[in-house]
């Protein structure tokens, strides 16, 4: 009576993949810096910085983020994020608390759930994370950590990156 359709399961295995979460930062961590890239993350511990996302960003209920915009796909908060929010689909859990101005297509509150800023929806959001150079630097440093010598960077045209310099 309720069947799906046959075709939709491809469409969801592509859609779970990308809100599979691939990383934590544990409780009791605190990270200065930027988060970029493809995949999943959850935070539990305090992050400052910058983050886009390509993926789900989760911040646990102990997690505490301070950014000045947060850029993922999808955003679920149950801790605290102080900063502004661009996102396809915001959810905050009755434990969330949002500082900021949030910006995206879809918006899921729990009761209890704690915003001050204003949400403007759209249609569509254009998230800006990123070009296909950001996606080949990726793909190098990947190369690099899986030990492949396929990619090679050089500062200079026409050098030879596994060379060494030396001064006389």
């Amino acid at each position: 009576m309720f069947k799906r359709a046959s075709n939709t399961s491809e469409s969801s295995a592509s859609v779970q993949g990308v809100e599979r979460i691939t990383s934590v930062l544990g409780p009791g961590v605190i990270w200065h810096g930027s988060v970029s890239g493809s995949g999943g993350v959850r935070i539990e511990g305090a992050f400052e910085g910058q983050i886009a996302l390509r993926g789900i960003l989760v911040v646990g209920e102990t997690g505490r983020v301070t950014c000045e915009n947060v850029r993922a796909n999808t955003v679920v908060v149950a801790g605290a994020v102080r900063g502004n929010i661009t996102t396809q689909k915001l959810e905050i859990r009755s434990t969330g608390r949002v500082w900021g101005d949030v910006v995206t297509t879809a918006f899921v509150t729990d009761e209890g759930a704690f915003l001050r800023g204003q949400i403007r929806m759209e249609e569509t959001v254009e998230l800006d994370l990123g070009t296909t150079a950001d996606a080949a630097a990726l793909a190098a440093v990947q190369a690099e950590a899986n030990g492949d010598s396929g990619v090679q960077a050089s500062a200079e045209p026409g050098t030879d990156p596994n060379k060494r310099k030396t001064t006389p």
